[in-house]
């Protein structure tokens, strides 16, 4: 079985990512690509379906050792884990060096204490635990080949195969440091270079010491924050500057239940707040790749946005559901692609425009084809934005009047009537400017409740939503707002777990919600972030603060966060780890040092 999410470690090239269980189990790679096959799918199956555990020998592979102490080596994501065993301690460190030519998985094991028996156990498994490739020799390493892939497996330690599985047993005493590497390349070219693990794993920790040294934040929560930057980049497909809004698919958002998507794609809204997060941290580079990606991927067809591309801008994204893997603690369907790539979600106009808006204020180079498309995407709102959608969430049920979508869609003209007074660009300003004001009347008639004080989820609904909390954030109306303070209040008392936390819509058990699927959910953590942010905005400081700091104690020990926290449980959920839980924490964490309370 696979361990809890929060067990688990990330460690990436910025093209692909592994998770590393505290046992010293990788159950989750795929490769080349975020969203390649897996040729390990432990994680969503059992370890049939591919694994590469390794650690100290034990008596049975059922029930290996946890690792006693774990950490990144520095500001990086260079994992460290160390074993204390009767015979003695021992560390591996685990990488993935960003890529200069095959991708590569490097695992060193050394020596500190004693001498200790260790022993790797590979079996891959390709096409997502389905495929059992051929193992053989070549030139004296190891490679496992199926269809167009190659995985090529280097050590130095001697191996053997048994049962359709790769083991090597060795021992090792203070100061011994063995390496093993995996590689893939396409079958049908020659083997990729030996690897080169030391060097690697110096170049390595350059590269991220390098990256972190441009962060501008330097107030009290840095830890957390440069944490959550670096999982951010680590999501980054570098070739591209498309971001993934997680490394994994169909990790439940309800133990048991059928709320599993993938996740490995990118989605415009997940993809521009990430930006807005990256820009206000000094990461302008990134920002500026993503815009790039952004051309590319709606070039030809800016008026009928996607809410979701591939992450080099494929439009297809087709769902199917691999029925030979049982998921994530029998949490099935496991899903592939995603349905909900064509829905119709009005508000990532907005999330673009926003975030092409924050690049220009921030002096982005100006790019004229930028400028043109945030034109283009008005001129389809002007025609538009009174529609029903499927909204932020994605519901598979009907389409409605999302109040979030209308707001987002007055974010939209409001950031591009402000390029047109900059100078930068040109349009109808006036007519725009009734657009927004029509918007913004709209919103506030149709879809605010006057006897309970409230804006809702939908027009003529009764439902409040999380998404509302970003109405003062967006700047759509003052936080001193009574409409707003009363919007606030209320999703704390309707939508509030037990702990404090906040769940994105009412849910309804075994019956079909709002969102058209059945089963609960836990607390969104983007949404509890979202809450501290308005607390602090409406002057509750130390109520925002009390609230971050009880999220924070959500992260996992290497802090890292998934999707959500189920308040029963008592554990992480949703695909991990989650750039749309870490993008809040950073953008809370800048808002409460900007508060002043807390130095910084």
């Amino acid at each position: 079985m696979a361990g809890r999410i929060e067990d688990y470690a990330l460690i990436g090239d910025m093209q692909t990512a592994a998770l590393v269980c505290r046992d010293g189990t990788v159950d989750w790679l795929c490769l080349p690509r975020f969203d390649s096959h897996a040729i390990f799918a432990g994680l969503l199956g059992t370890e049939e379906h591919g694994f590469w555990r390794l650690g100290p020998a034990h008596a049975s592979d059922t029930q290996p050792p946890t690792a006693a102490r774990r950490t990144y080596r520095g500001d990086s994501l260079i994992l460290e884990s160390e074993w204390d065993t009767p015979r003695g301690t021992v560390r591996i460190t685990d990488f993935m060096p960003p890529r200069d030519g095959a991708p590569q998985l490097i695992r060193i094991v050394e020596g500190v204490t004693g001498r200790v028996p260790m022993r790797s156990t590979l079996r891959m498994r390709f096409s997502y635990g389905r495929v059992v490739p051929w193992v053989h020799k070549h030139e004296g390493r190891t490679v496992a080949v199926a269809g167009p892939d190659s995985v090529w497996f280097d050590t130095t330690a001697e191996t053997y195969g048994k049962s359709l599985t790769t083991y090597a047993d060795f021992t090792v005493a203070p100061g011994d440091r063995i390496a093993f590497t995996i590689s893939w390349e396409p079958s049908h070219k020659q083997p990729p270079a030996l690897p080169e693990p030391e060097q690697s794993l110096e170049a390595t920790e350059e590269f991220w010491r390098e990256w972190v040294e441009h962060c501008t934040y330097h107030g009290p929560y840095r830890e957390a924050v440069i944490r959550s930057l670096i999982t951010l980049k680590a999501l980054t497909y570098a070739p591209t500057g498309g971001i993934v809004a997680a490394p994994t698919t169909s990790l439940p958002e309800d133990i048991g239940g059928v709320r599993n998507w993938d996740y490995r794609y990118t989605w415009l809204r997940d993809a521009a707040i990430t930006l807005s997060s990256l820009l206000r941290t000094g990461y302008r580079e990134e920002a500026r790749a993503w815009r790039e990606w952004l051309l590319r991927a709606v070039a030809g067809d800016p008026e009928n946005l996607q809410i979701m591309y591939g992450i080099a801008g494929e439009r297809e994204l087709g769902e199917a559901e691999l029925d030979w893997l049982p998921g994530y603690e029998n949490s099935a369907p496991v899903r592939v692609g995603n349905g909900a790539a064509h829905q119709l979600q009005l508000d990532v106009y907005g999330e673009v425009t926003e975030a092409l808006h924050l690049g220009h204020m921030t002096g982005l180079a100006r790019n004229d084809y930028a400028s043109l498309l945030q034109l283009k995407l008005i001129r389809y709102l002007e025609k538009h934005w009174d529609a029903p959608d499927e909204g932020i969430w994605e519901v598979r049920g009907p389409r409605r009047h999302f109040v979030h979508s209308k707001v987002m869609a007055w974010v939209a003209v409001d950031r591009t009537i402000k390029l047109i007074e900059s100078g930068d660009a040109d349009g109808p300003l006036e007519r725009w400017r009734e657009l927004r004001d029509d918007i913004h009347r709209d919103v506030c008639e149709k879809g605010y409740d006057k006897e309970r004080n409230t804006f809702t989820q939908s027009y003529g609904s009764k439902e409040l939503d999380a998404s509302l909390l970003l109405i003062p954030q967006m700047g759509f109306l003052p936080p001193d707002d009574k409409r707003v303070i009363g919007t606030i209040e209320a999703i704390q008392r309707e939508l509030s777990t037990p702990d404090g936390f906040i769940l994105r819509y009412p849910t309804s058990g075994d019956n079909e919600g709002v969102d058209g699927l059945p089963g609960d959910e836990g607390a969104f953590l983007a949404c509890s972030f979202w809450m501290a942010d308005d607390l602090a905005m409406i002057g509750r400081v130390d109520e925002a603060r009390k609230l971050f700091e009880k999220l924070l104690s959500l992260r996992n020990d290497l802090g890292l966060l998934a999707e959500e926290w189920d308040p029963r449980l008592k554990r992480q959920v949703g695909n991990f780890p989650q750039a749309f839980s870490h993008v809040p924490l950073i953008d809370t964490a800048l808002r409460l040092t900007a508060s002043g309370a807390y130095g910084g």
